[in-house]
């Protein structure tokens, strides 16, 4: 016997659902509108049409050269956090103990850089990182490598994406122990007596059964360090030079700094569409492995 359908729960979350389709739209609206039109001051705006548009998709204009080069950064430095993160929480996770005192203390010792708030982790780093004061700084320096994140390209690379490898592996890590603890013992027992090797066991039980939750981990992580901010504004404020202006910075300096607000709204823009993309394709792969799953 099938069992009845009740949609009526749908009601509770109603209001939660209209105020938070509110509080996204009218913003959106907002940006469209600005957008599509210029201003010289005092508020005034003049129609500008698809403009801004067309400049910020053609490399060859001031504002597409500008727009281009952000986005190559941030993909870079995605891209990187990635090839780090993904490898080095996996292995933390099939390296924590099962069980007992020492779970209890891994488990709080990687959630302490989760808790702490963006801003207090750039300002950590930014005295960790100094060159006098600070003791990766002064060590590096101290011991022949000339490091300098305040004059040095490469050495404020180096800082950002060392700083979001310290904040953000431990949630890889613990989603990956999440998805290790929910494989049946069984798995592991029938691995037992066919003799199989430790990394056999990953490469045959673990491994597949962690690909649904490193789906969902590359995900989350693609996208915030894709939107990241407030660090690296906070350590580097996007120097020296251009060399860490991800597009999250640029378009704050477009805004705010230049007072650019149609070119800020089509890049605001093009931006969110190129985070709803991506968010599309990781949608796709995860429901096809799910349907794949459920034909199997």
């Amino acid at each position: 016997m099938q069992k009845p359908v009740d949609n009526r729960a749908w009601f509770l979350v109603l209001p939660v659902f209209l105020l938070v389709a509110f509080n996204a739209i009218l913003p959106l609206m907002t940006v469209v509108n600005y957008s599509v039109q210029d201003t010289f001051g005092n508020n005034q705006f003049f129609w500008n049409g698809a403009q801004w548009y067309v400049e910020l998709l053609d490399p060859s204009s001031e504002l597409g050269g500008r727009f281009y080069a952000a986005l190559g950064r941030s993909l870079a430095f995605s891209i990187i956090i990635l090839l780090i993160e993904v490898p080095l929480g996996v292995a933390v996770a099939v390296s924590m103990p099962k069980r007992g005192a020492w779970l209890a203390l891994c488990l709080v010792v990687m959630a302490v850089p989760l808790l702490l708030p963006w801003n207090v982790v750039g300002i950590i780093w930014q005295l960790y990182a100094r060159d006098n004061i600070g003791l990766f700084g002064w060590t590096a320096n101290a011991v022949g490598i000339p490091f300098n994140y305040t004059s040095s390209a490469i050495s404020s690379w180096v800082v950002i994406v060392l700083m979001d490898v310290w904040h953000w592996t431990s949630l890889i890590a613990l989603l990956c122990y999440a998805g290790l603890r929910s494989i049946p013992d069984a798995y592991y027992q029938a691995a037992k007596i066919d003799g199989a090797s430790r990394f056999g066991v990953f490469r045959r039980i673990e491994l597949p059964k962690l690909q649904r939750v490193l789906t969902i981990g590359v995900l989350l992580r693609f996208m915030d360090s894709f939107m990241i901010y407030t660090e690296p504004f906070v350590v580097t404020g996007g120097g020296p030079g251009n060399s860490t202006t991800v597009l999250s910075i640029d378009l704050v300096k477009i805004a705010l700094g230049q007072f650019d607000l149609g070119k800020a709204g089509a890049m605001s823009i093009v931006y969110t569409l190129i985070t709803l993309s991506v968010c599309w394709v990781f949608y796709t792969a995860i429901t096809t492995r799910e349907g794949n799953e459920e034909v199997a």
